[in-house]
């Protein structure tokens, strides 16, 4: 669990809520027409946007966002040079049954196992690190959704609401309600979208680019494995892509 996404969403939530109880409670901030209008118009319109199929595994892609990477890099480094060192000294058959470190590495790893060449390995590993950003892409675009959406539903509140107070403006006790939607619709359409929504999306496209750069490793040693390099030199193209402190440690290993 990402307890950074937690605190962050919880905190800011909090900031915004004890600003409401500090200027007066939260009844003020509630109002149900507004609600409908932003929260479940800009539900219905994410629907509406996406396919049904996307709209419903979207929410499990969320979540992700407070499920941090569990892979490391430093770990895969060093496991794929064990695993040139069993290559070069035994040939690619001792790599049948070595234990690694999730289902990618296992496929590039049989596919050597198996005979394929350096081509056919890299480009269908490629392919597979190609399919899972359009996975990723698709669920983020759902979520993005949401972003664009919810601030147009609030402007579309912010309308309604205006009309209905200039169509009452002889009715004193009408003005105060349809003010507060043509206000609140606003403020929900701004909570949604960059309260919940784009911080999530910055989450998520982080973790995408995070996983790309481990693939693409993972693909750099087992070409470099199919092409029969050292250890050493396999170790000094890995360690390119980490950061610098990491580096260090893993060349002074």
């Amino acid at each position: 669990m990402d307890i950074g996404s937690i605190i962050g969403l919880i905190g800011g939530i909090g900031m915004i809520i004890g600003a409401m109880i500090t200027g007066g409670g939260l009844g003020p901030f509630i109002d149900v027409p507004s609600i409908l209008i932003v929260f479940g118009g800009t539900a219905f319109l994410v629907m509406y946007s996406v396919p049904l199929n996307i709209f419903l595994g979207h929410f499990g892609a969320m979540a992700k966002a407070f499920l941090p990477p569990i892979k490391k890099m430093d770990q895969l480094i060093e496991r794929m040079v064990e695993l040139s060192g069993i290559a070069r000294k035994d040939g690619m058959m001792a790599l049948e049954g070595q234990e690694v470190p999730d289902k990618f590495f296992q496929k590039g790893l049989q596919m050597l196992v198996d005979g394929a060449d350096e081509a056919k390995l890299v480009t269908q590993l490629n392919k597979e690190i190609g399919a899972m950003k359009k996975r990723h892409e698709v669920n983020q675009g759902a979520v993005k959704a949401w972003v664009d959406l919810a601030p147009a539903m609030g402007m579309i509140g912010t309308l309604i609401g205006l009309v209905l107070m200039l169509g009452n403006m002889a009715d004193p006790k009408a003005i105060g309600p349809a003010m507060a939607v043509a206000l609140l619709t606003t403020l929900y359409g701004a909570f949604i979208a960059n309260v919940l929504f784009m911080p999530l999306l910055t989450k998520l496209e982080g973790y995408t680019e995070y996983e790309v750069v481990y693939r693409e490793m993972v693909v750099t040693g087992l070409r470099n494995i199919a092409r029969g390099e050292s250890p050493r030199n396999i170790q000094d193209q890995m360690v390119s892509n980490l950061a610098p402190k990491m580096k260090e440690k893993i060349e002074m290993a």
